[in-house]
């Protein structure tokens, strides 16, 4: 029992709760004061290095968003198993706790080499990915600010393919995308605060990417959004370390392994 239940189908819950997630999360960032003591570069910063407006920013994200809500409606009604009384059994508690932890692997797989390739390849990096570069200083509401094609690919496809793969049914799939999601966000936000509690479960984490935006880091660290575990495995992992700095705040400094 869900408290949706009885409202609106889960298959509508997959396809809009993450797009809702994604707004009241972000815009909860969006809505703090500068908070320059806990920053990963100054608000200063982010206004003079990036490299495009927030409203186009926020038109960006709402056409993948637009994207992904009909490929997601359309992936729904096509797996959907519903038996002859109507009723969509769900697996057990434990089974769906393996089926989110499978789809993560599987989503981070995916992303990982789709996202290095956009790098290694300069053509794509230089039509496609380099959008979501232009935020060189990252913030919460630009986490999926990305070239329609490359939302299509990395993000609306992996999405898909995670999905497939664990075999979880809309209920579940509620979970995890919404909880993707979080974590994208979570991962852009720019901001060190003290008892966040995916800096403490996750080494892939704000500091994490705020590397791989950096210039000195742009071919290291393209592990999203989970795990760093294709860095470390395949040598492009880029360890840092936090360091005050002397007006407030926190820089991530790379250093060698």
């Amino acid at each position: 029992m869900v408290f949706w239940e009885g409202y609106v189908s889960d298959e509508v819950m997959g396809t809009f709760a993450p797009i809702v997630v994604y707004w009241v999360y972000a815009g909860f960032y969006q809505v703090l004061p500068p908070l320059e003591n806990y920053r990963l570069h100054t608000k200063k910063e982010e206004e003079e290095k990036n490299l495009v407006p927030l409203k186009a920013v926020v038109r960006g994200v709402l056409l993948q968003q637009l994207v992904q809500a009909t490929v997601a409606q359309a992936l729904f009604t096509l797996t959907s198993n519903v038996s002859s009384s109507g009723i969509t059994v769900q697996p057990s508690v434990p089974m769906q706790i393996v089926q989110v932890v499978v789809a993560m692997l599987v989503m981070d797989t995916w992303q990982y080499f789709v996202h290095r390739y956009m790098h290694q390849n300069k053509f794509l990096y230089r039509h496609i990915h380099s959008q979501h570069h232009r935020l060189v200083v990252p913030y919460a509401i630009g986490a999926l600010y990305n070239h329609p094609l490359e939302g299509l690919l990395l993000d609306t496809l992996g999405g898909a393919i995670s999905f497939l793969v664990a075999g979880m049914t809309a209920r579940t799939a509620v979970i995890f995308f919404c909880f993707a999601v979080i974590k994208t966000v979570d991962d852009h936000c720019g901001l060190w605060l003290p008892g966040n509690i995916f800096h403490l479960l996750f080494q892939n984490n704000t500091a994490y990417h705020d590397i791989h935006h950096q210039l000195q880091g742009t071919k290291f660290n393209y592990s999203q959004p989970f795990f760093p575990i294709w860095d470390k495995l395949l040598g492009t992992h880029m360890p840092y370390t936090l360091v005050k700095r002397p007006k407030g705040g926190f820089e991530a400094r790379l250093k060698k392994e």
